[in-house]
């Protein structure tokens, strides 16, 4: 089962390479060391999570605030496990919370539409390969950068909000409330940054909460509204 958790991620392993190339390239404009780099891709494994840090980084935004905002991003990790842990099939508890730690968006994925269950076996197969490209591009991704020009490593900052645009814009266009949350948590940052004077890494922890929190609450009042209808 660990030969076919590592063929059915190889395909994870080819689309992380470019991305995580271009975090490597990110996280050295930034000011990170390759070892902060690969140990920030070792350590934390999720891509979003990771640029995100890198854009806060680069604000001098303090650890306990990046630390909550990426909670607050990957916090649908605790649905994800709690879902695949019904298809699993009964192993031992250390077993799990080893895998759980690889689950990602792209190998939940994988492993939810496999056909029955799902072995400790296969999901280290699984993400083995697919944790494996994304360290090890990471690390190649910023011994590149150091190859390139000075002028060039700092227009790469620019990369980070197209990479976030690149997040966002699927997410518009299944749901609208993702459009109306950007905005919202946007708006509200620049208030409180600009206006009340909170701190940079707390102006975004307390707009990310509080949008979604108001979003969520319209979106529910308005299927109420319609049901009543």
């Amino acid at each position: 089962m660990l030969h076919s958790g590592v063929k059915a991620g190889i395909a994870i392993a080819i689309g992380y390479a470019p991305v995580a190339l271009t975090f490597g390239l990110l996280a050295k404009s930034t000011g990170l060391s390759i070892v902060e780099t690969t140990l920030m891709s070792m350590i934390v494994f999720a891509g979003a999570a990771q640029y995100i840090s890198l854009n806060l980084l680069s604000l001098g935004t303090g650890a306990f605030e990046i630390i909550l905002t990426t909670f607050i991003l990957n916090i649908r990790h605790f649905l994800m496990s709690a879902s695949l842990n019904e298809k699993a099939e009964r192993e031992s508890l250390w077993k799990k919370a080893l895998y759980a730690f690889g689950i990602t968006d792209e190998t939940f994925s994988v492993a939810a539409m496999k056909e029955g269950t799902v072995s400790a076996s296969y999901m280290f197969g699984l993400i083995f390969i697919s944790y494996s490209s994304w360290v090890i591009n990471s690390a190649i991704g910023h011994i590149v950068g150091a190859y390139l020009p000075e002028n060039v490593q700092q227009s790469l900052s620019v990369a980070l909000y197209a990479m976030f645009i690149g997040l966002l814009v699927p997410a518009i266009k299944t749901e609208r409330k993702a459009l109306w949350l950007a905005i919202s948590s946007g708006l509200m940052n620049c208030a409180l940054f600009l206006w009340l004077n909170v701190p940079k890494g707390w102006a975004i922890v307390i707009a990310t909460i509080v949008s979604a929190v108001v979003i969520q609450w319209l979106a529910e009042k308005g299927k109420e509204t319609e049901y009543a209808q």
